[in-house]
């Protein structure tokens, strides 16, 4: 009998996260009006935490640091609907929206030779639809998107080029 795979990335903490929590906005100021703000993606791994937000604005907890950072969608205010982490060489966060937006970020590293600044890559106009789900390739070099329309878009990255290498691919799409 095999012995059961354990995850590689769970919630560690055993107490509420208060500290996390109390970090980020109940509400925010759009204009005249205040607008309530909703955690609805979230995602974990060794070294971070991350939480999307209905403002479009990314949370990352830094636990080694102790420390929050917001990191901000341009444009238009859409809802993240899914976050992806990888810790690899660089430590990357993907994040997916309502309209169908996929932005990579390419953290900060404090690694001699590695990134020195914040980097953000944008994948659009391939998901019509809000986009579901995300995962990595192991080598973060390859990532996944899904919609909730049944596109599967594939997305390939080299980051020491800036951006996409090749064209992102449609790997599915579903006849509905």
């Amino acid at each position: 009998m095999a012995a059961e795979a354990i995850p590689s990335s769970v919630l560690r903490e055993f107490c509420p996260l208060y500290y996390l929590l109390n970090a980020i906005p109940a509400k925010v100021q759009r204009g005249f009006r205040s607008v309530l703000v909703y955690l609805t993606a979230l995602d974990c791994s060794g070294d971070f935490l991350a939480v999307g937000s209905s403002i479009g604005m990314l949370y990352l907890y830094c636990r080694r640091q102790e420390h929050m950072n917001k990191y901000n969608l341009e444009g238009k205010c859409d809802a993240i609907t899914a976050v992806k982490l990888l810790s690899c060489f660089d430590d990357l966060v993907a994040v997916g929206t309502a309209s169908g937006r996929v932005a990579v970020f390419q953290l900060v590293s404090p690694l001699p030779g590695r990134n020195k600044q914040l980097r953000r890559f944008d994948v659009v106009g391939l998901h019509k639809g809000t986009v579901t789900c995300l995962t990595w390739s192991t080598n973060g070099m390859k990532l996944f998107s899904g919609d909730d329309k049944g596109r599967v878009v594939f997305s390939a990255l080299d980051l020491d080029q800036v951006g996409c290498t090749r064209p992102t691919h449609v790997l599915l799409k579903a006849v509905l």
